[in-house]
């Protein structure tokens, strides 16, 4: 038996990438945000899912350094990191998909800081597919530790 990844595809700027489904908690329509100042310009603001608050990243921003452009495609994929929840802004969640280990190719790109969190290059049926791991992706955001202090900050005030 081959190894496989199970994924959430997404789109984020032209390109499509890919989450392994363990760190998704679920993918919601984009509503009820609300903007903080003094953020990192990367961070679209806090939102309720499921009772709790979570920061939302705009990963078109991180991944192209300009802003999303939201429409009725856009989504929000609520992860649940080792270092904290958030969601992440994408143009379109567009399926789940098994990824054989065989189509999975370690980039040569993984050297470089910038991008050390897209771990493989998936090659499905014709479709270059990256995969990104949350857990570095929030590691290499500047300003991630006064983001989860101020969520942890949030969630005492907040009565259940």
């Amino acid at each position: 038996m081959t190894e496989s990844t199970k994924t959430v595809v997404f789109q984020a700027g032209n390109e499509e990438y890919a989450i392994p489904i363990l760190f998704v908690i679920s993918i919601e329509k984009m509503e009820g945000m609300t903007a903080i100042p003094h953020m990192p310009d990367y961070v679209t603001g806090i939102t309720k899912v499921r009772g709790d608050l979570i920061p939302v990243i705009d990963l078109e921003k991180v991944l192209y350094n300009r802003d999303i452009q939201a429409d009725d495609k856009t989504r929000l994929i609520v992860l649940e990191t080792s270092d904290i929840s958030l969601g992440v802004l994408v143009r379109d969640a567009k399926e789940i998909l098994e990824i054989p280990q065989e189509n999975l190719k370690q980039p040569g790109l993984i050297a470089y800081q910038n991008t050390k969190f897209i771990t493989g290059i998936a090659n499905v049926e014709k479709r270059l597919i990256m995969v990104i791991d949350p857990d570095t992706l929030i590691q290499s955001l500047e300003g991630i530790k006064e983001i989860k202090d101020y969520m942890k900050s949030k969630k005492q005030e907040i009565p259940n």
